[in-house]
């Protein structure tokens, strides 16, 4: 039967050998659009995204209760459908947190539809490679960030459809987001929509220079957020009493699936900001009672108890449960600084995994105390898999390295949290999953218990403050300068980013490279967070035979670069 009471066209299902069948109905499919309507059943008036001050274009919409988010969300549907678009048509977000783009890529899921959220910094050239890569039927952009993606809408013949009204009015030729939901039906809009479907397809850095599409299906969205959802409860008494406060950016990058979409599926709430501030954080968490804290990088944690330490009477965090953090570890000091801000039973645990496979590897200091206070942080300890994901380090020919403790390997993944592949890139689908597992590219070794430690990330990836940086990308810039003969990228430790983007380069002969100019050099051609914090001149680089230069020797000889000053 259909939504209508008669038979559906998704029913396909051979009642006698029990093959065949697609979930497709509404009363039974896995779809990121119902997350909303499922707890209205339960918590309809319930407050499910609250937005703090900044991450909202219209006051109504400051704060949604589950009832209110889903009729939005139903309105966003309606209108891409009334606009002619198709089931796996992609839409393309150009968008930073706010309450309307958040919940329009609810719509879209709604829609049957595939959302596209680019990084909002990323450089102008690569935004135009995914605008003809993804070939969107359907844009919608924040006004205040239009100025970012004008110059590579504009080389692809572009103007956005809608614009989300913060920061100023629509762009010309486009509709605000305001207009566009108005008088659009409430009601859950007749598609059909699958598991397997694929709903988002998140860019993500890799080994060359642009990045790739993983594409995520409602399946993967679903065991993610149930996943994380079991690990944010904690101490909590009843699962919906879940607030999980995200200032980090949520809709375009993939934490959206392990800081937002658990809220929803305990049928907590979602307190969103739009940009890092530390303070900010702090009187949200005080004001709105939140109970998991999510500060991404440790460094962003050690902010946010600094901005407490300075006005300490008038924050107050007892009611935050859970902190979360991830890519490095965390300082023991760190770690009981929160405890004396939270309470002594505050659970805090650190995370290893990507975009592609959002699982994760947990370590939780409480669990393992002894081997955190020996090892932090000086070896970063990410734990074990959880218990959806199989993983396991392997060497060059594929054999594990279970056995053989201390020896760095390659991490590989099987889990129902996994990505079916990369948009339109065969080659890099089937070089990720060969062998029948998917090869992350980050290096880890077994200790002596079995826990894995994080030793490298073999495609050299920096990952600055929470973005992933393409060290190729970086380095062809850095090359195409008159002064520069050679250039390699690394990242190194730092205090406020886990990583700095570095570059090391070889002048040119009879040039004298100024570091300070080409780092100006790089920023007018690269995203904000690509862009070298220091670019150090140097005679030569550590190289192989075939001359490929030993990056894990430029990290070694300077990691304490930033320590320094």
């Amino acid at each position: 039967m259909d939504g209508r009471g008669g038979p559906g066209l998704g029913w396909r299902m051979d009642v006698t050998s029990l093959y065949g069948r697609r979930a497709t109905q509404r009363w039974e499919r896995m779809s990121v659009g119902d997350l909303f309507e499922r707890v209205t059943w339960s918590y309809p008036d319930k407050e499910a995204i609250v937005a703090w001050e900044g991450a909202f274009a219209h006051p109504e919409n400051q704060r949604l209760t589950y009832r209110q988010a889903d009729e939005l969300a139903n309105r966003v549907a309606h209108g891409l459908l009334e606009r002619g678009l198709q089931r796996g048509d992609r839409v393309i977000m150009f968008c930073d947190n706010t309450t309307e783009a958040y919940v329009f890529k609810f719509g879209v899921a709604k829609a049957g539809m595939t959302v596209v959220p680019l990084n909002t910094m990323l450089a102008p050239d690569v935004i135009g490679h995914l605008l003809a890569r993804t070939e969107p039927a359907f844009t919608i952009v924040d006004a205040e960030l239009w100025p970012r993606a004008a110059g590579a809408f504009g080389a692809q013949g572009m103007t956005p459809d809608v614009t989300i009204e913060i920061g100023g009015p629509p762009v010309p030729g486009s509709t605000g987001f305001g207009a566009f939901v108005q008088g659009r039906p409430a009601t859950e809009p007749d598609v059909e929509i699958h598991a397997d479907d694929i709903w988002e397809i998140v860019f993500t850095s890799g080994t060359t220079a642009l990045p790739k599409g993983a594409m995520i299906s409602h399946a993967y969205s679903h065991m993610t957020g149930a996943s994380f959802a079991l690990s944010l409860t904690r101490r909590l008494a009843f699962e919906c009493d879940l607030k999980l406060c995200g200032f980090l950016p949520l809709v375009f990058h993939s934490a959206h699936q392990i800081v937002g979409l658990p809220a929803f599926f305990a049928g907590g709430t979602l307190i969103m900001g739009r940009g890092l501030d530390a303070a900010n954080v702090a009187r949200a968490v005080t004001r709105e009672r939140a109970t998991c804290l999510w500060g991404g990088a440790p460094a962003m944690l050690t902010d946010i108890v600094a901005a407490v330490a300075r006005e300490p009477m008038s924050y107050d965090f007892s009611s935050v449960t859970t902190a979360l953090y991830g890519w490095t570890s965390a300082p023991p000091g760190l770690i009981a600084a929160l405890e004396r801000l939270c309470g002594p039973d505050l659970v805090t645990f650190e995370i290893l995994g990507q975009t592609e496979a959002m699982a994760c590897f947990r370590f939780w200091p409480g669990q393992w105390p002894e081997t955190f206070h020996r090892h932090a942080p000086e070896r970063n300890y990410v734990g074990v898999p959880s218990p959806i994901l199989a993983s396991d380090v392997v060497d060059e020919d594929g054999a594990s390295l279970r056995d053989r403790p201390g020896v760095p390997g390659e991490v590989v993944y099987r889990s129902p949290v996994m990505t079916a592949g990369y948009y339109q890139d065969v080659e890099a689908t089937h070089e990720a999953f060969r062998g029948g597992w998917f090869h992350s590219g980050d290096l880890c070794e077994y200790d002596a218990d079995g826990l894995r430690v994080m030793v490298d990330r073999s495609k050299d990836i920096v990952k600055s403050g929470g973005e992933n940086v393409s060290s190729m990308r970086v380095e062809s810039v850095l090359v195409q300068h008159p002064h520069v003969v050679k250039a390699a990228v690394v990242g190194l430790p730092h205090p406020q980013w886990g990583e700095a983007v570095t570059a090391f380069v070889i002048a040119a002969d009879g040039a004298v490279p100024d570091p300070d100019e080409l780092i100006a050099f790089a920023r007018e051609r690269l995203g904000g967070f690509e862009t070298p914090k220091r670019v150090v001149v140097v005679e030569a680089l550590p190289v192989t035979v075939g001359s490929k230069v030993l990056k894990y020797q430029l990290r070694a000889t300077h990691a304490g670069l930033y320590a320094e000053g």
